[in-house]
Parts: C-alpha cells; sequence; structure tokens
C-alpha cells in the first residue's frame, strides 16, 4: 500500500530537516541530482521557492516555512492512513528499522530477529549497530524507527523514551591488577586513576566533570575512545581504566574484571528511543512490545556482577 500524497512531499521535508539536498539524498541513499530535480518540480508547481541556498547549504524561503509544518503533519496522517489500509487484518506489515547499542547486539540481535519472524512474517526488521550518540543522531534524522539509547541518571529519559533497565557502572580493571581483588572502590579513588573514555562532549564525560567539581577532585589522565568494545579492549593491553555498565563477554572475563563504584554509586539507564519523523505503525507497536518483553532479561549483567 503506498503512501497516497506525492512522494516528493517527502523529499521536501527531509531537504529541509536535513539543510542540505546532498544530506537529504545521502540520507535517503538517493542520487542528489534525483532529489535536487523533484524540489525543482515542487517549486514549479507552487510558482515560488521553497528554499534559498545558504553558506551551508539550504534553508526554507518563507513560503517555504510557512508550509513546512502542513506538509510534515499530512505525511504523518497520510503515513498512518496507509498503514491502517495495509493492516486492516490486524496483522502487522512493514519495514521497521531498530539501532542497537554494541553491547546490546551479540544477547539480544539475534532472539530480536528470530522472533520478530516467527511472530511477525510480513515485518521485515532492518538491524543498525551504534554508539548511543550515533543511534540517537539517526533517529533524530529519521534513519531508524526505534533506537536502544544510554541515559545518564543525571539526564533521565526524554518524554518520548521508556527505560528499559538501570544498570549500576563499574570500573573495568585488568584481571591481574590489585584492584581486580576488590568489590568495590570510591569514586574519589577513580578520579585518580588514568581513565578511558568516550570523548569529550559525552553525557558520561559531563557527568563525571559535575561530581569531581563538586567533591573538589581533579581528573588524572584520560584516553578517548568511543566504544565500549574499544575502551574494554584499551583496559586489557594495559592503557587504564573504563567506566562501563561492567557487563564482559566470556572472552572479554578472561582479562577483565569489573569493580563497583560507590561513595556515591552510579548508575545509567538503557532506554527505548522512537523517532519523531512519523507516526507508529502496527509493526512499529509490535516490535516495541517485543523489545519490552525480550531487553530486561537479555540486557541483564551477568551474576559476577
Amino acid at each position: 500500500m503506498h503512501n497516497i500524497l506525492d512522494p516528493k512531499w517527502a523529499l521536501f521535508v527531509k531537504v529541509a530537516e536535513v539543510g542540505s539536498v546532498s544530506g537529504a539524498a545521502l540520507a535517503l541513499n538517493m542520487q542528489q541530482s534525483v532529489v535536487s530535480r523533484h524540489i525543482a518540480s515542487l517549486e514549479q508547481s507552487a510558482g515560488t521557492r521553497l528554499f534559498r541556498r545558504t553558506g551551508r547549504g539550504v534553508a526554507l524561503t518563507e513560503f517555504g516555512q510557512a508550509f513546512y509544518p502542513r506538509v510534515r503533519a499530512l505525511i504523518r496522517d497520510a503515513d498512518q492512513l496507509a498503514d491502517d489500509m495495509r493492516t486492516s487484518s490486524g496483522v502487522p506489515i512493514g519495514d521497521v528499522r531498530v539501532g542497537l547499542l554494541p553491547s546490546a547486539v551479540p544477547v539480544l540481535g539475534g532472539p530480536l530477529f528470530t522472533a520478530a519472524r516467527k511472530a511477525w512474517p510480513q515485518v521485515r526488521l532492518h538491524l543498525a549497530e551504534g554508539s548511543s550518540a550515533q543511534l540517537e543522531d539517526w533517529l533524530t534524522r529519521g534513519m531508524l524507527d526505534l533506537a536502544l539509547l544510554l541515559r545518564e541518571e543525571d539526564d533521565g529519559p526524554a518524554p518520548d523514551e521508556t527505560v528499559l533497565m538501570r544498570l549500576s557502572l563499574f570500573l573495568v580493571v585488568p584481571a591481574r591488577h590489585p584492584l581486580a581483588q576488590r568489590k568495590s572502590i570510591a569514586f574519589e579513588e577513580v578520579a585518580g586513576l588514568a581513565l578511558v573514555l568516550p570523548s569529550d562532549p559525552h553525557p558520561l564525560r559531563a557527568r563525571l566533570a559535575r561530581l569531581a567539581k563538586q567533591k573538589g577532585l581533579a581528573f588524572g589522565d584520560v584516553i578517548e575512545a568511543d566504544s565500549i568494545r574499544l575502551q574494554h579492549a584499551l583496559v586489557a593491553c594495559g592503557g587504564g581504566f573504563a567506566i562501563t555498565a561492567g557487563t564482559l563477554t566470556p572472552q572479554e572475563a578472561r582479562t577483565l574484571a569489573a569493580v563497583r563504584i560507590v561513595r556515591p554509586s552510579l548508575s545509567r539507564a538503557i532506554v527505548l528511543g522512537t523517532t519523531q519523523h512519523r507516526a507508529h505503525t502496527r509493526a512499529t507497536l509490535e516490535i516495541t512490545r517485543l523489545i519490552h518483553s525480550l531487553a530486561p532479561a537479555m540486557l541483564k549483567p551477568s551474576p559476577q556482577h
């Protein structure tokens, strides 16, 4: 069941959101010339310009700004109508794009795909892997329908996000390091260590900086690595100490150990974010329910923690 609106208007919305024709073409996996041609066709039909050129791309003209909210609302309604007609039998149909954190891929990716295919054969599930920042960007740009995201407890979930589970934060250390024999470590001790952290700006970096300032502490050397897998790898080779949820793969558990951070205890939430670019379809609703049923048990840290 195709959308009842001219698809060129969806291109208009995407160009407006991205701020460039080339960026919209990349996001939609289309040739830039095709996008430009369709926008020119819309402008010819409207009898005026929809976009004006800027130093960084394009921006909506006054005319385009006036009609953009109405066009976007029409597209959402048309998408919903098409999905209602397509799924009138009660069976979810269509594509659902889900983003997973690297730590969730090995434990949730397979079970989610298998369960979705068994329950709803006509739903095409597309899975993508990325850091929380990458997934949030893709979600914001409408490249994903759903995504697992990390939220530091200081920040909390957004109104459109639901918390799947909360995880305590640990100091990940080499298994042969003396700290590996301890069950907990105070934040004051952690601040004085050489840490492997995500690149700034990052919610965890900001949170640690606020906490250190409150306690009058200064961090030591920081090595930057932008994935938990890479942070753990650097710790294993003696590069420093990481602050993560402490969930270790069987292979990592041979060379690493996780020590709970206390005074204060730190935790973060894994939330399920939803794109604001389009309304839920029956398919995205069913996949959302499935993630809620599977994720808490699948993402739960191993008993050693």
